[in-house]
């Protein structure tokens, strides 16, 4: 794997527009002295960390797990991702640009902010951190948390997921109850010079979203019934955009590390899917979405590949044949979307039985997705994918998957675990394509709307089963005694079981 590498830099002084300048301030010999620091300096690179993982590493990860993506002719990158493996050492550098780099600087930030009561720069960062913590125990289960970030500590515990999704929820509380719409916000890209209105909107979105992943095993329901009522959330999609630039070091992550050929490289790695393209383009249906998320191949197709297969030994089947994931230099990282929001409302009112609300919560998330596409179509989408209250875990969950298919595919990944759909169908990747003859590629067998389990799948893990978590990464692990075991492939993290 390629890791797409930014130069960091930070000039004293001066705010510059691109996002990347403050990706690293940590091990900058020409960073301020620790007595200098202030959060206008500490908060972009804590958030272009953030940036530069969640919108790369998780999201071609999420996308292999959620069968968005699968590997491209002739290449293995990720083919050991497109199996439904993740090993030790794969998601260490990116545990630790998180923990050591992001975590490390947000912490600062909002001890300083607290220090000196910018309680709007509070609440972001504590925003930001709860965000982070958030992906890290949904990508492994369990991290160190009360124990985490102090320097003397070399064997921090783990904690629970659980625990750390409480920890951090209350202290998003503890912030939000101290910031006022109008408190300023210290120098940041995801929502640039706006007051700490719009971060006490994506702190509640946040707080949504980690509710109601965890609904299902807690009684939070009071919560987010709160958060509901309150209905203050973001009116769209919140991003990192706007501070990428055509030039090698500011380009967006996803394309750096996929796309772009700055570094001398022509490989293809990632390709669309069967179970995602053949959803999306169906016989009676072709979803609007489609163009907006992946290229026609170059006969002007859609064709999707096969979990676990690079579809080596082939003649036929170049990386032309398939299609690629739309991509640009200038191309948002998605931190929450407004159909997100609207699918976790639309949840929470069929829990409830509410099946008006939650039906036009529906329609309306489908309606943000396609607004977020740019392309129109959402009424046929509808209309192919019908709100049905008797099972609204697999309407939305189904839906759901569809729209962060070009989106954010990490999350994909996520609530397909949680909702368990799309379910496994009765196809497998070996009945679609046969590795040894070559000849035996049938997509036409790919039920729309379901997953397959992938040829050459990981044998711990087995048939007809999603990929639950990560194991420990060996940057942590290697290095510290409290590193429990690994409890397999196939074990919920503590929001799906």
């Amino acid at each position: 794997m390629k890791k797409f590498a930014f130069i960091f830099t930070i000039a004293l002084g001066l705010l510059t527009t691109s996002c990347d300048d403050y990706m690293d301030i940590n091990h900058n010999p020409n960073s301020p002295a620790e007595e200098n620091m202030t959060t206008n300096i500490l908060f972009p690179g804590a958030e272009m960390n953030l940036c530069s993982s969640y919108g790369d590493f998780y999201r071609i990860t999420g996308g292999y797990f959620a069968q968005y993506y699968s590997q491209a002719f002739g290449t293995s990158n990720y083919l050991d991702y497109s199996k439904f493996t993740m090993s030790a050492t794969r998601s260490s550098t990116d545990y630790t640009q998180l923990n050591q780099r992001a975590l490390k600087n947000l912490k600062t930030a909002a001890e300083l902010a607290e220090a000196n009561e910018e309680w709007g720069t509070f609440l972001a960062a504590k925003t930001l951190r709860a965000f982070i913590y958030q992906i890290l125990v949904d990508a492994y289960g369990e991290v160190p948390y009360t124990e985490a970030l102090d320097p003397s500590n070399a064997t921090p515990k783990y904690d629970q997921g659980a625990d750390i999704y409480a920890g951090v929820l209350a202290e998003l509380d503890e912030a939000l109850s101290k910031a006022s719409e109008n408190d300023q916000v210290a120098t940041n890209f995801l929502l640039p010079g706006k007051t700490a209105g719009e971060w006490i909107k994506l702190a509640n979105a946040v707080k949504l979203k980690m509710l109601t992943r965890e609904s299902g095993v807690a009684d939070v329901n009071s919560q987010i019934a709160a958060l509901v009522s309150q209905n203050n959330f973001p009116e769209g999609d919140v991003a990192w955009e706007g501070c990428w630039s055509n030039e090698s070091g500011a380009l967006s992550p996803f394309f750096a590390e996929e796309f772009s050929t700055a570094w001398g490289s022509t490989q293809i790695n990632c390709i669309g899917n069967v179970a995602i393209i053949g959803t999306m383009n169906q016989t009676s249906y072709v979803d609007g979405r489609l163009a907006a998320f992946f290229e026609p191949n170059s006969d002007g197709n859609y064709t999707g590949g096969i979990s676990g297969s690079n579809f080596s030994t082939s003649s036929k089947y170049k990386s032309s044949y398939w299609c690629r994931p739309v991509a640009s230099y200038d191309m948002p990282v998605y931190f929450i979307t407004k159909a997100e929001v609207e699918f976790f409302i639309a949840e929470y009112y069929a829990k409830a039985g509410n099946a008006a609300q939650a039906k036009a919560h529906y329609e309306a998330a489908i309606n943000a997705s396609f607004e977020t596409a740019g392309v129109p179509g959402a009424a046929e989408a509808i209309k192919q994918f019908p709100y049905d209250q008797a099972n609204y875990k697999k309407c939305i969950g189904i839906s759901k998957w569809i729209a962060l298919a070009g989106v954010n595919t990490f999350e994909g990944w996520c609530e397909a675990r949680r909702l368990d759909f799309p379910a496994f169908g009765s196809v497998q990747g070996s009945q679609m394509y046969n590795e040894q003859t070559d000849d035996s590629y049938k997509p036409e067998l790919y039920v729309p709307g379901t997953f397959y389990t992938p040829i050459k799948v990981e044998d711990k893990l087995g048939a007809n089963k999603i990929l639950e978590r990560w194991p420990y990464p060996e940057s942590s692990s290697a290095r510290n005694s409290n590193c429990p075991d690994f409890p397999g492939y196939a074990t919920p993290v503590f929001w799906g079981k």
